[in-house]
């Protein structure tokens, strides 16, 4: 079930093509993600993120147009609220980055990976470096595996430099490929 307002739909247009911004379905794709589909309406800290004060479906101080205080509640209406204003902040943001052809289903799974990495890491990627170079299909896969085929964006760095592995992350990556390549 989507809880999130439709009204607010607006077009960017980049290169020729117009883009749905915060659309329903990308909302639902990415409400499936945060806190496996359920809206947390106390903030908490995210252990995933070295205790970062994360509200409703991973809304951070790093988007955020309002304070994310731990402990603090935040109603259904806020959460969809400024999780509009967020994912459209970020998808204007994306927008700018994305120079080659893409579909709508592609910047969707782009934003969805810069709502989990920041726009400056996923404009950064060699997803979008391919996908500006006219090659959708790699740019799309390449979320989820690097080039040996091995899951790409899938590790989190651990207080002692290693690299850990998330099956979680690993499946979100898939689905936005899958979603990518649509």
């Amino acid at each position: 079930m989507n809880n999130h307002p439709t009204s607010t739909r607006k077009v960017v247009i980049r290169g020729g093509a117009a883009f749905v911004v915060a659309s329903a379905a990308l909302m639902g794709f990415l409400h499936q993600w945060e806190d496996g589909g359920r809206t947390r309406h106390v903030v908490y800290a995210d252990k995933l993120a070295k205790g970062l004060p994360t509200a409703c479906k991973g809304i951070t101080k790093h988007v955020s147009p309002v304070p994310v205080v731990v402990g603090d509640y935040w109603s259904q209406e806020k959460c969809a609220e400024v999780s509009a204003m967020v994912t459209e902040g970020t998808q204007i943001k994306l927008a700018d980055c994305i120079t080659g052809p893409i579909t709508q289903n592609a910047f969707d799974a782009l934003t969805s990976h810069s709502h989990n990495f920041g726009v400056d890491r996923t404009c950064a990627s060699r997803a979008v470096g391919l996908i500006n170079a006219g090659r959708l299909q790699e740019g799309c896969r390449s979320l989820s595996q690097k080039e040996d085929g091995s899951p790409n964006w899938s590790h989190i760095r651990q207080p002692d430099g290693s690299l850990k592995f998330f099956q979680g992350l690993a499946n979100r990556r898939i689905a936005e490929t899958e979603l990518c390549l649509k």
